[in-house]
């Protein structure tokens, strides 16, 4: 992968959500058809997941990823770039805390009672946030 990326994709969950918001295009489980959204990155151990709020209804990208793992994950802020990729759907209840707890800390360092706002729960995490390991095909 190429240095630029490798250091975008370093900046840890430590950084500004700007720097890991990303656009990812899936192509619908039905029509085929590309679709892309907005969405935030997190690294955990060394490994890139997409994440995002809990909600009891699966998201529409996560069920996309489940029939079709190929997606293109767009960098776009401070490096662009459009970037070939596999996700796997994270479904092990066990493997799911493991990774959130990483993330739900790290959302709560940003958004939390600090500013005004509610504070995740890993429990609700766990049971309703889509949850996807990356993989980046050769070649980037």
């Amino acid at each position: 992968m190429r240095e630029d990326l490798l250091v975008a994709l370093s900046k840890g969950n430590s950084s500004d959500m700007a720097e890991r918001t990303i656009d990812i295009t899936t192509f619908g489980r039905r029509s085929g058809q590309p679709r892309r959204i907005e969405i935030c990155f997190y690294r955990v151990d060394e490994t890139t997941y997409l994440s995002g709020i809990p909600r009891p209804r699966p998201r529409d990208w996560l069920l996309n990823l489940a029939d079709n793992p190929e997606f293109i994950f767009h960098f776009k802020h401070g490096v662009i770039a459009d970037v070939p990729a596999v996700a796997t759907v994270i479904t092990d209840a066990e493997e799911r805390r493991r990774v959130l707890k990483n993330i739900v800390d790290e959302f709560n360092a940003h958004h939390g009672p600090a500013n005004h706002q509610p504070s995740a729960v890993l429990d609700e995490w766990v049971q309703y946030s889509p949850l996807a390991k990356v993989a980046f095909l050769e070649n980037s």
